[in-house]
């Protein structure tokens, strides 16, 4: 009798367990599915935003190929959520182990491309966009991409150069524009006839001071550290999910 009860005892409290992590699993299932839907929106958002933004990101091709990785990751998180969630409901073990490779994988991955971010962190410092600027940059063909790119650039966060307009001397624009200073971009709104003279002879005064590299770093300082945060969070979610899914796994009959 007392063994009987001890059985049934232990196989209750297994049961309660198993119950336990299947919620939690769904719980953080649907974080994941959540996360999906975020970077979903925000790769989507970058891709259709009238105000220039797709244009800043393709002066980069690292920046525009990330825009792309973002909403693959963001696609695969939210089939993986949608999985995850299915799969801890119904207590189905093909789903469950379906979902843990993916999401090991996924893992993998993300840690692949931190990585790579740092092993290739030089391509985003103020020398190189300096250098590409000063070898890249014709002022008005606006049919030429990186040109119209950094024109949107300068248009949409007021600024000139990367670090100052003093980034233009010896530079590609300078040889084919030697009268102008700066280039037309760089230029305050005109409000008086011969302000834009002023400034194309390069006057302080009707011109953008600022470098662009400061201006979008500015900009973009909150978001940069939110997406950090946001990284932390689904890496750690994404941690716990594969352990509740094996826990689950092994505890189906």
């Amino acid at each position: 009798m007392g063994l009987g009860e001890a059985s049934a005892r232990g196989t209750s409290m297994e049961g309660d367990c198993l119950s336990c992590i299947k919620y939690l699993m769904f719980v953080f299932n649907f974080l994941i599915f959540l996360g999906g839907s975020f970077l979903l929106g925000v790769g989507v958002w970058v891709l259709v935003d009238p105000t220039g933004f797709r244009e800043i990101v393709a002066a980069n091709p690292l920046l525009f190929t990330g825009v792309y990785i973002i909403l693959a990751m963001g696609g695969m998180l939210f089939l993986l959520g949608f999985l995850g969630c299915c799969g801890a409901i119904r207590e189905n073990k093909c789903l469950l182990l379906f979902f843990f490779m993916l999401i090991l994988i996924i893992f993998l991955a993300e840690l692949a491309a931190a990585i790579l971010a740092f092993v290739f962190r030089e391509h985003l410092t103020r020398e190189y966009f300096t250098d590409e600027l000063k070898r890249h940059y014709q002022g008005y063909n606006n049919t030429h991409v990186f040109t119209s790119t950094w024109n949107a650039i300068m248009n949409t966060f007021e600024c000139c150069g990367v670090n100052s307009p003093e980034d233009f001397e010896d530079s590609l624009f300078r040889m084919l524009h030697p009268n102008d200073m700066v280039p037309r971009a760089c230029c305050r709104r005109i409000t008086h006839p011969g302000e834009e003279q002023e400034c194309l002879m390069g006057s302080m005064m009707f011109r953008y001071n600022k470098g662009c590299y400061s201006a979008v770093v500015d900009y973009f300082e909150m978001y940069i550290y939110v997406a950090g945060a946001l990284a932390i969070v689904v890496l750690t979610i994404e941690l716990f999910a594969m352990v509740f899914a094996m826990c689950l796994f092994r505890g189906i009959q």
